[in-house]
């Protein structure tokens, strides 16, 4: 899956970048951090993991 599909169903969801150093981008909901790696493509069971945590 793409960064940027992964991070748009992320934001619909509710999340918010709040801190992007190092190599991951953390996105949150205000109660539910979830770090997103940096890479063009993330890998499909990856992706799925955090959509499963984040419920989006």
């Amino acid at each position: 899956m793409k960064r940027r599909d992964l991070i748009k169903r992320l934001t619909d969801a509710g999340y918010e970048a709040v801190r992007d150093t190092g190599p991951h981008t953390i996105y949150s909901n205000g109660v539910h951090a979830e770090p997103i790696p940096k890479h063009k493509e993330i890998n499909e069971k990856t992706a799925t993991e955090i959509l499963k945590r984040t419920g989006a």
